[in-house]
């Protein structure tokens, strides 16, 4: 079985430099993009939002137009009713009888004045909704060309970065892969939880990259011996000395050329 061979100190740190280094063209790239792939989601979401919603309202619409055609038949029935009824009444042989049929008659003529206020609040509900739908489809309107827009917008931006952040994704793996799993899993862990995602940085007028506080003397004596992994104990990040990063920094613009 082949075996990899151990890293020294000074190569780990080199390593995880460049890895740095990687990682960070990544994010600026990331960065242009901003929050453009979210707001594309977000108006997807807000565009599928209102079509479901004008559909559900043209769907009101239909019922609420069948329903009226309902009413309009029932008043037919109620009015057929009160013409039998009337006639009936002519044929009568005592007042129980003719009281009755009256009674038949009132009921039909309630239910026909019920029904042409259901008829005439259906209509109005039908002019409120048809105002609902045609704000509906405006603002539909409006959210589909703002999504092309944005769509083409993050388009051209992938176009531009998709082919530089594939490359310089490969070099992140391949550099991952020559650290040892426990530093590698320390460096995601203190990128993950610093806000510029700086895990490795370099000393820089006697701090470290970013921070105000001074290294002591003696550490940085350790630090530019390459001799053992040192982290900041402000920060917490990983630190290299000044020489490394320099030439690190000047090999990875090299690689970053030939994209």
């Amino acid at each position: 079985m082949a075996t990899t061979k151990e890293l020294s100190v000074e190569d780990k740190l080199r390593a995880l430099y460049d890895l740095q280094l990687i990682d960070t063209r990544i994010d600026e790239i990331r960065n242009v993009r901003g929050e453009l792939p979210l707001e594309v989601e977000d108006l997807e979401d807000e565009v599928a939002g209102l079509s479901t919603r004008l559909e559900k309202l043209q769907q009101d619409l239909v019922t609420i137009e069948d329903n009226i055609k309902a009413k309009k038949n029932a008043v037919e029935d109620h009015q057929a009713a009160i013409k039998r009824y009337t006639e009936q009444q002519k044929e009568v042989r005592n007042n129980r009888e003719f009281n009755s049929l009256t009674k038949e008659v009132e009921f039909q003529e309630l239910e026909i004045q019920l029904a042409e206020k259901q008829i005439k609040e259906m209509k109005a509900s039908i002019e409120h909704k048809k105002e609902v739908i045609a704000s509906s489809k405006e603002k539909l309107e409006e959210k589909t060309t703002h999504l092309k827009h944005k769509k083409a917008e993050l388009s051209d931006i992938m176009a531009e970065t998709q082919k530089e952040e594939s490359f310089l994704m490969e070099k992140s793996a391949e550099y991952e892969a020559l650290i040892e799993e426990r530093l590698l899993a320390a460096y995601k862990r203190i990128r993950s939880s610093v806000r510029n995602g700086l895990a490795v940085v370099s000393i820089e007028r006697g701090a470290s990259a970013g921070s105000f506080f001074t290294i002591p003397p003696q550490t940085q004596v350790e630090i530019a011996s390459r001799k053992k992994i040192i982290t900041d104990e402000h920060s917490g990040r990983i630190l290299v000395d000044t020489s490394l990063a320099e030439e690190e920094k000047a090999k990875m613009e090299q690689l970053f050329a030939k994209m």
